[in-house]
């Protein structure tokens, strides 16, 4: 049965650069980056983020299930799922495929709307016409599926569609997908405190960022954010100890639902500045340490979110939050006394056998934006005797960008369609096989299995955008199909980096 256990463990167009790199195959030098080797391009600078971006956004139209809209620009997929929601009476259709099966997962489906949305919300002033468009688009998209899945039946929160196991024994693409489209869901008497608030989260994340586009859908988006999270702090519980037909099995609250209480409350605090929810969060006592930020782990981003109001607004009142934000940050930076943090010989950042850049993408945001507060505040601190500044931040964060668009050992890009090699056989069923306009036909589950999954060459469809799992902790990366640890693309480990690239795109020289 193929099963994505990344999902299972704790840590959870424009113009090629193919001239980068190849200039970062002929002409990489090897320099130490705080006791670690990396391969550099010494002649050719940094890679082509602007392109990278659009890649980036480009790939969640090819995650999309629903019926898809006239100006869909990734032409290898097509209608799905279009009766979805209708096991319980109710329209759940679109949303977001999480990786390269058709099941649709609520709990990372909205910690991939809400890391999307943060990134407009910081760095939408750095992209530029389309990109943008392309970006709200992306958020609304996810939006739109989680508003009904709030807004359906009172009391009811729609979490996943699609049985997960029946779907993991098939090998099928989206549109001939023939397996069951079972409907899960919490309610008061089936709680689900950490994909509640994390649904609050994205509501209210996606409302700032469609604030100025759409103001009208915003407000409608922070109404349902705040009646969910009332319902996820009325109701207390783990989706995943209530949640039936294993679903939860596959995105189980590992870290358990404080976190995304948290979250939530820091994301509705930012939304509508309403005192009551600093009042809240301070009660949580959610202090555990962490060094990984994840669909499961909220703790280090909700720490961050709320450095922006210690910071930028000045207000004491979230100090501790930022000493906690420095903290995981301490833990990660290489050097520093307390990092608990592993790099691989080649420079990345090294947490998890399963889907590693899913932490390195996510982990790379919250650098990148830390750094943004200090600089708006002059502020800089210290990890013991390491001296920190937005210059420290952003180096990192940049090397593991660049890590993972080319500058690593094996001279690869670990975003398909990015550059001159890249990943050929990720594990993405329609990615790997023929488009309903290639091959109209219906192909059966099992069909998928001897006639594409187990085949050798390279997937028919290029995921333009994707980054996949990535290397193992020796930079080494096999390129297999089966590999679904190293070869499978996720909505949230795309999420994550387009802040990044955002960033790093408006401002090349930092």
């Amino acid at each position: 049965m193929m099963v994505s256990c990344s999902r299972m463990m704790i840590m959870s167009p424009s113009s090629s650069s193919s001239s980068w790199r190849a200039l970062v195959l002929v002409a990489a030098a090897v320099l130490s980056f705080s006791g670690h080797v990396v391969v550099a391009a010494a002649a050719a600078g940094h890679p082509d983020y602007a392109d990278a971006l659009a890649k980036a956004i480009l790939f969640f139209q090819g995650q999309r299930s629903g019926r898809l809209p006239p100006d869909q620009a990734v032409k290898w997929r097509s209608n799905s799922g279009l009766s979805d929601g209708s096991a319980a009476n109710v329209d759940l259709t679109g949303g977001y495929y999480d990786g390269g099966d058709n099941v649709k997962f609520g709990f990372p489906m909205a910690f991939t709307t809400t890391m999307l949305s943060w990134g407009v919300v910081e760095y939408g002033g750095r992209m530029r016409g389309r990109v943008l468009r392309d970006a709200r688009d992306a958020v609304r998209w996810a939006a739109d599926y989680l508003l009904r899945a709030a807004t359906a039946t009172p009391g009811v929160l729609y979490v996943g569609v699609g049985d997960p196991d029946a779907d993991h024994r098939c090998w099928e693409r989206p549109e001939d997908m023939d397996t069951p489209r079972a409907v899960y869901s919490v309610s008061a008497s089936s709680p689900g405190s950490d994909v509640a608030a994390e649904t609050a989260a994205a509501l209210a994340a996606a409302s700032l960022a469609l604030r100025a586009a759409d103001p009208g859908y915003s407000r409608r988006l922070l109404a349902a954010a705040r009646d969910v999270m009332a319902f996820a702090v009325r109701h207390q519980g783990k989706y995943s100890d209530h949640v039936g037909g294993d679903v939860g099995a596959y995105y189980a609250s590992y870290s358990g639902y404080q976190d995304e209480l948290l979250w939530g409350s820091a994301w509705l605090l930012w939304a509508t500045r309403n005192a009551s929810y600093l009042d809240y969060l301070a009660s949580l006592g959610a202090n555990d340490g962490v060094d990984m930020f994840s669909w499961d782990n909220k703790l280090a981003g909700a720490r961050v979110l709320l450095s922006r109001r210690a910071l930028v607004n000045g207000d004491r009142r979230l100090d501790a939050f930022r000493r906690q934000a420095e903290d995981f940050i301490c833990r990660i930076l290489p050097g520093s006394p307390s990092s608990t943090t592993q790099y691989t010989p080649g420079g990345m950042m090294y947490k998890s056998g399963h889907a590693n850049l899913q932490y390195v993408t996510s982990a790379s945001f919250l650098l990148t934006t830390f750094a943004k507060y200090m600089a708006v505040s002059n502020h800089t601190f210290s990890c013991q005797s390491l001296p920190v500044t937005t210059k420290t931040l952003r180096a990192l964060a940049r090397k593991q960008v660049d890590y993972i668009l080319g500058a690593n050992p094996q001279g690869m890009s670990y975003m398909v369609g990015y550059g001159a090699r890249f990943p050929q056989r990720i594990h993405h069923r329609g990615a790997s096989m023929p488009s309903v306009a290639a091959h109209p036909a219906h192909i059966g589950c099992q069909e998928g299995f001897s006639g594409y999954f187990n085949a050798g060459g390279a997937n028919p469809n290029v995921h333009t955008g994707a980054v996949v799992g990535g290397p193992d902790q020796h930079d080494a990366f096999p390129d297999e199909r089966g590999d679904y640890d190293r070869s499978e693309p996720t909505t949230y480990t795309n999420a994550a980096l387009v802040g990044c690239l955002a960033y790093f795109a408006g401002n090349n020289r930092s």
